[in-house]
């Protein structure tokens, strides 16, 4: 039997990060442009996935102010001119639990590349009224941005750190299986 072959469905999924602001408060940002495409062997068991990637473009980064996403998209952050993209190459789907999982892979920002473990919470598979077939995923975890080069830091006057070393990532993701 051929791989099942199930792509994003971009308009029922969305990929956020968040970190801490002067210690005090969350941003929240997202990447509008992203893809996932999933291969499996088995229709319907994901731990049976032989191709997991997930890739964002980092132009597309948005947390709702202009002037700090145009920030972030510089050197001093992730350097969209020389690593305009983000990849994640899933290579262990592990269950953990009836729904819930871990994905091992390897991240790269900004050139440099760490494995990483995300729990993954599965919310099912059904057929939508268009006769499609759809798979969702919750997926969180977190990471030290300062080991993927994001080092750019600063302290206010009372010694308060601006932005957290530590990132958190959500993202929904819908799946569609292939014809």
């Amino acid at each position: 039997m051929a791989n099942v072959r199930w792509l994003v469905d971009p308009t029922h999924s969305e990929v956020q990060f968040k970190v801490k602001h002067l210690m005090i408060t969350t941003v929240t940002g997202y990447f509008k442009t992203f893809n996932v495409e999933v291969e499996t062997e088995k229709e319907d068991d994901f731990t049976s996935a032989s191709s997991i990637i997930f890739t964002a473009n980092v132009d597309s980064i948005d947390t709702n102010n202009e002037q700090r996403d145009t920030h972030l998209k510089s050197a001093d952050f992730f350097d969209a001119e020389n690593h305009g993209e983000i990849r994640f190459v899933g290579n262990r789907y592990e269950k953990t639990g009836d729904d819930s999982a871990k994905l091992h892979g390897d991240l790269t920002i900004r050139g440099t590349t760490k494995p990483v473990t995300v729990n993954v919470e599965f919310g099912g598979i059904v057929v939508d009224p268009y006769g499609q077939t759809k798979a969702g995923f919750t997926v969180e975890g977190k990471i030290n941005r300062k080991e993927f080069g994001l080092t750019w830091s600063a302290v206010t006057e009372a010694g308060s750190v601006v932005v957290s070393d530590e990132i958190k990532l959500h993202a929904e993701i819908q799946l569609v299986k292939q014809g």
